[in-house]
Order: C-alpha cells, then sequence, then structure tokens
C-alpha cells in the first residue's frame, strides 16, 4: 500500500504525502483542537455508558452486536449519501475520502453475514437511529458546514477506539479469524491510520471558516455524541431483556463438532431437553435460589477449610 492518498479530486499532481503533514504546527484556534477540547467531555460521557462498558469488557451478545450493526449501517447509510452530495462543495470537499473512509459497503457485508442474502428485509431503524439519520440529512441538506462535526465523529473514532472494539468483538463473539462480521472495522486502503488521521485534521484545520461557524462545529460534534449515547441506550435496554447467554467460566461452548441437537446445555436452552434428561433437571433444580444459597455456603466452607489446611 503507498504512504500516499489522492486529493478529493484524485489527479496525480494533487496526491498529498502523509509526510507533509506529520509536523504541521497546530494552533489551539484549529478545528482540530476546538474539537477536541470541545468534545472530551461528551466523549467521555458516551465511553461510560453502559452499552460501551459491557462490550470494553467482552460481554456483548451476538443479537446486541447484530443490532449495534445495524444502526450503523443507517448511520453511515445517512452520513456518506449527504457526503456524496456534497463532495464538491468548498466547505466539504477537502474532508472527502470515499475509498479510504466509507463504511456502508463493509457494514453490508457484515449484516450479510449474520442475516443472511435477505439481509435488507430483515432490518429496521429504530427510534433512536432515525433521529440521528434524520438530523445528518436536515445538516447535509441545509448547513453542510455542520457536516464536518458529524464526519469527524464517527470516522475518528472508527480509526481509534473502534479498532479496539474489533478486537474485542471478535475474541467475544468467537467470529472467524478471517474478519467476517466485522468487516466495518477494516480499513484496507489506509496503510496508516496515526498518519492519516494527521492528514485528516490538517484537511480539517484548513478550510475557511470563522470562528462562529467552528463553535457552531464543536457544538455539532457533541450533538453527534448525544445521538450515539441515545443509540447506545436503546442497545442496553435491548439487552437487558434480551436472555442471558453462557459466557466463559459458564457452562461450556459447543466446539462444533457433532449434531448440536445432542448437546444437552443447547436442548435445555431451547426447551426441547425431556423431562427425564438429568441435565435439564440439574439446570433447573440449580436455578432455584434456596439451592443457589446452599451451594454458595457449602462452596464458602469448602474455601475455608482449604485454607486453613494450608496453613
Amino acid at each position: 500500500m503507498p504512504s500516499a492518498l489522492e486529493s478529493p479530486e484524485g489527479g496525480e499532481e494533487d496526491i498529498l504525502h502523509y509526510e507533509e503533514i506529520e509536523d504541521s504546527p497546530v494552533s489551539p484556534m484549529d478545528l482540530s483542537e476546538l474539537l477536541k477540547e470541545g468534545t472530551k467531555e461528551s466523549h467521555d460521557r458516551a465511553e461510560n455508558t453502559q452499552f460501551v462498558k459491557d462490550f470494553l469488557k467482552g460481554r456483548i451478545k451476538k443479537e446486541l452486536f447484530e443490532l449495534a450493526t445495524v444502526a450503523l449501517y443507517f448511520t453511515y447509510s445517512a452520513l456518506e449519501e449527504e457526503m456524496d452530495r456534497n463532495k464538491d462543495n468548498p466547505v466539504f470537499a477537502p474532508l472527502y475520502f470515499p475509498v479510504e473512509l466509507h463504511r456502508r459497503e463493509a457494514l453490508a457485508k457484515d449484516l450479510k453475514y449474520f442475516y443472511g442474502e435477505d439481509w435488507k428485509e430483515k432490518i429496521q431503524c429504530s427510534e433512536a437511529t432515525q433521529q440521528y439519520v434524520d438530523r445528518i440529512h436536515h445538516v447535509g441538506q441545509h448547513e453542510p458546514e455542520l457536516l464536518v462535526a458529524h464526519a469527524y465523529t464517527r470516522y475518528m473514532g472508527d480509526l481509534s477506539g473502534g479498532q479496539v472494539l474489533k478486537k474485542v468483538a471478535q475474541r467475544a463473539l468467537k467470529l472467524p479469524s478471517t474478519e467476517e462480521g466485522i468487516q466495518f472495522y477494516v480499513f484496507d486502503n489506509i496503510s496508516n491510520a496515526q498518519q492519516f488521521k494527521q492528514l485528516y485534521r490538517a484537511r480539517m484545520n484548513a478550510l475557511d471558516l470563522d470562528k462562529n461557524m467552528k463553535e457552531r462545529i464543536v457544538e455539532e460534534a457533541n450533538k453527534a455524541f448525544r445521538f450515539n449515547m441515545q443509540v447506545f441506550d436503546e442497545l442496553d435496554k435491548i439487552g437487558r431483556s434480551l436472555a442471558e447467554e453462557a459466557q466463559d467460566g459458564g457452562f461450556p461452548v459447543h466446539d462444533g463438532k457433532g449434531d448440536i441437537r445432542k448437546c444437552p446445555y443447547y436442548a435445555d436452552k431451547l426447551g426441547t431437553a425431556g423431562p427425564g434428561c438429568p441435565f435439564h433437571a440439574a439446570v433447573g433444580l440449580a436455578r432455584q435460589p434456596l439451592v443457589q444459597l446452599v451451594l454458595a455456603a457449602c462452596v464458602a466452607i469448602a474455601a475455608g477449610a482449604a485454607a486453613w489446611y494450608i496453613l
């Protein structure tokens, strides 16, 4: 992969090398710095939503991850539609990197992996996501300068913390090492994420914007964070309604060998284990509060005895 990116115009004479912006001086009044400082509180709040905290700990249910991918698909479809609409607008054109950044096609691949060939018929835009989508369309059609805020919030996050979430999701959901299901986080046309982010910030700082417009962009970026948090909260509520899945340290996960229907845990989960199945009976008994209390007491006594013996 070459260490240079074509400009939005795509001409050879306009190729901008990463090295050209590595040592660019940064001013506190640069848009990139104003956004960094002006959204710090919103960024912290977003990271501390229950959904994100659970995700980072690997406590992400497959159904919830799929719904999050659906939300991202509708969000990026709206964002990239408006970016395409404004690709020649001088207030946004320098930040138009469709080959390097656009995520819609990658998300479509992920949804096909999770939902199958007819995935478009199986998904729908949630209420919180729709509000986010509506705002993006309004901005793109009426205040394109503010589109910078939405692009910055999404893509810079994807190239930063998003790469951590990629590894967590792949491990927690036991996704293939070939990266099916997490194509959203894969940027094949960016050879160095850190240097690309420097380039992107340099382009933002070069936009011809007055102080008032910069402040409005920072305000819009905070709105974008709030929309994201509303989506997170919505997913968190859905997650609490989902049946608990077996996690590491819980019941053994089927290893994929043989007929999964013969696995007693699988049968019990589907409610198909017969009443005479000893595993089914044991699981049912273990779920009783009184039995759980007795088991906990036994474990505590055993642990105490073991500690005394060692001493």
